[in-house]
């Protein structure tokens, strides 16, 4: 038996192989899980399909998570498939890539500040509210994926930090929202991986290379460092965890410079 037996998850976020979405999708599959994926566009709806493949789901959906109407035509398909849903996993960030390089104020614009804000951090809402009928009362869970420049300043991650802080404060306002619910909403603060989203990020190689010289375990995390910490969280072993932030960075985050 697996500690997420009988659960239905949404998996938003899957790009490629080397995602930490994918990462998740396999570990709540190895745990029991039966799992519905999103995919953005066509291109990635090849890659979207592997996982689905290898995971045993039939259910695969296009959501481009900027669009109201497609997030809810995700969860009127959901509805016709389950009778209820209890895990979202919520693995989607965006910000121009001249956004993510250089100064922070001389780099960033009106319009590319608002599309991060839109896609990294109000999408984790607009998809609770999609969801909401679907996972009330069945003791779910809700989670998203973060990263220490949300609380402190990073070369180069500039805007998506400023993001990343709306996020995690929405992961606060949320749990306390949906917590009279049954929900609970959390999140993972995850170390630098390489994937294709942190492949945007200005010198992301110098991040990795600080990472493993100064975090206490003196090494990297991995996707499935990641991705057992997410299946915890969203299984009934974390039922009196809500408005989280769970570092998974081997340390680094108590680390002084």
């Amino acid at each position: 038996m697996g500690i997420l037996d009988n659960k239905k998850a949404l998996i938003v976020g899957v790009a490629s192989n080397r995602s930490i979405a994918w990462g998740i999708a396999e570990a709540l599959h190895r745990e029991g899980a039966e799992l519905a994926f999103t995919y953005q566009n066509d291109k990635l709806k090849k890659r979207v399909d592997k996982i689905a493949e290898a995971t045993g789901s039939s259910l695969v959906l296009p959501c481009d998570v900027s669009s109201d109407e497609q997030i809810n035509a995700v969860f009127d398909a959901i509805g016709q498939q389950w009778d209820g849903l209890d895990i979202i996993v919520h693995s989607v960030g965006y910000a121009p890539r001249e956004l993510l390089q250089g100064n922070y104020v001389d780099s960033v614009t009106r319009e590319g500040f608002l599309t991060a804000m839109d896609i990294s951090a109000y999408s984790f809402v607009a998809l609770a509210k999609g969801g909401r009928e679907l996972m009330r009362g069945r003791n779910g869970s809700l989670l998203t994926l973060s990263y220490l420049g949300a609380v402190r300043a990073m070369d180069n991650y500039n805007v998506m930090g400023v993001a990343k802080a709306a996020l995690e404060a929405n992961v606060r306002y949320m749990a306390y929202s949906l917590g009279p619910e049954g929900t609970r909403v959390n999140a993972i603060s995850a170390g630098p991986i390489k994937t294709l989203a942190a492949s945007g990020v200005g010198d992301f190689r110098r991040m990795l290379e600080n990472s493993t010289a100064k975090a206490p375990l003196r090494r990297n995390v991995t996707q499935e460092d990641v991705a057992n910490s997410a299946a915890f969280l969203c299984s009934d072993w974390a039922r009196g965890v809500t408005g989280e932030i769970l570092y998974v960075d081997s340390g680094y985050n108590i680390v002084g410079n």
